[in-house]
């Protein structure tokens, strides 16, 4: 059964900006952090960004900082990330997770994936 559904991915140029949605149940909105991780072609999956459940904060990798925006929405039990000034490098397959750690930034910290949503970013 999947829990995690994500949307929004696709093939854009550098510089342009995408939107990532990430929709699951109520059960785990609720009580997880909710975050992104991407897998570049040929390299490990690495933390993107994550928002926490009990007071909405986010925290970034470095990589990303300034030009990603992570947000929730508690109605529609989704979060969403918007990719701005996107560049090639940010070509990847962008997984939503879900966890209780309030710092998840590990595979290990995660309890939940989604199946992945591919981002190609062409020069």
């Amino acid at each position: 059964q999947v829990q995690l559904v994500e949307s929004g991915g696709g093939l854009v140029q550098a510089g342009d900006s995408l939107r990532l949605s990430c929709a699951t149940s109520r059960r785990i909105f609720s009580n997880s952090v909710m975050g992104w991780f991407r897998q570049a072609p040929g390299k490990e999956r690495e933390f993107v960004v994550a928002i926490r459940w009990t007071d909405g904060s986010p925290y970034y990798a470095d990589s990303v900082k300034g030009r990603f925006t992570i947000s929730r929405d508690n109605v529609k039990n989704t979060v969403y990330l918007q990719m701005n000034s996107l560049k090639p490098e940010d070509t990847a397959v962008y997984y939503c997770a879900a966890g209780r750690i309030p710092t998840m930034t590990r595979e290990d910290d995660v309890h939940y994936w989604g199946k992945g949503t591919l981002v190609t970013v062409s020069s």
